[in-house]
């Protein structure tokens, strides 16, 4: 036994992916006495800009965008209680199809094994018990969460660390709730034609394949805090049409596919620190 506090180290392609997908489960567990440490690959220089100035547009700066970003990501870790934030500053290589794909400074463009090795350091230094990252396909085939998921499964490999790995994900049942909750929220919505739909569906993974559920209800008030500490990304974030009763009800579980366990618990679960604690 010794004195260091369980960690938890969540890797994330951009600031505010934080808060979307794992916002509760870094509040619910600093609050427990939990170190969360939080890593962000990307400076987030593809966002908008201000006045909802888009990339690419007159106008856009990448830089000033990623030092704004800079300061909403601190204002959300604040909210989430985030015991340590790491920032690797790669620049943000945009959405699939994008020409800053292409950039030789992009995240997508770097070495996964020059990437690794940062993150091996990082995870060397705070000794995660717990470390959570996306899918392969980065949940939805953005290019920089694909590459967190490349750089976090290598780096973990460069370690000598066995820690309980996590990918997230969510419940095909829920994201038929977030269909209905979106046209609910704006009715002019279009339904989406049938190659988009079929697409929408392979998101996530059927309800029984979750190995982990973990209940976060208790503190969705402060993930959607968080969310809205990323106000320069207000347009392109749909929770906040919600308002924070609306946001609990459908963000209030936060869900998650386990691919490595030293424990030998039982799944389903409810706890990513189960059998650690």
């Amino acid at each position: 036994m010794t004195d260091r506090p369980l960690t938890l180290m969540a890797v994330h392609a951009h600031p505010d992916d934080e808060a979307t997908g794992t916002g509760g489960v870094l509040a619910r567990y600093a609050a427990e006495g939990v170190r969360t440490v939080l890593v962000t690959c990307t400076d987030g220089g593809c966002g908008d800009g201000p006045g909802g100035v888009k990339p690419g547009d007159p106008g856009h700066d990448p830089a000033a965008v990623a030092s704004m970003r800079l300061r909403e990501l601190k204002a959300s870790c604040d909210v989430l209680g985030v015991s340590d934030l790491e920032t690797l500053d790669y620049a943000d290589s945009g959405m699939i199809g994008w020409p800053s794909n292409e950039a030789p400074e992009s995240f997508w463009q770097t070495p996964v094994e020059k990437g690794a090795a940062r993150l091996a350091e990082l995870m060397r230094h705070y000794r995660p018990d717990v470390v959570v990252t996306y899918d392969e396909n980065g949940f939805y085939g953005h290019p920089d969460h694909i590459q967190a998921h490349r750089v976090t499964m290598a780096a973990l490999e460069m370690t000598e660390l066995t820690p309980k790995v996590y990918w997230t994900t969510m419940p095909h049942s829920t994201m038929q709730r977030f269909g209905e909750a979106m046209r609910e929220f704006d009715e002019d919505m279009p339904e989406p034609d049938p190659a988009e739909a079929a697409a929408m569906a392979e998101i996530g993974l059927p309800d029984d394949e979750i190995t982990t559920w973990v209940d976060t209800t208790a503190f969705s008030g402060q993930k959607f805090d968080a969310l809205a500490a990323h106000a320069s990304q207000g347009e392109n974030i749909f929770f906040l049409r919600m308002g924070k009763e609306r946001f609990g009800e459908l963000m209030g579980m936060e869900t998650f596919l386990r691919v490595q366990d030293p424990t030998g618990t039982a799944v389903p679960e409810k706890d990513l620190f189960a059998g650690l604690r």
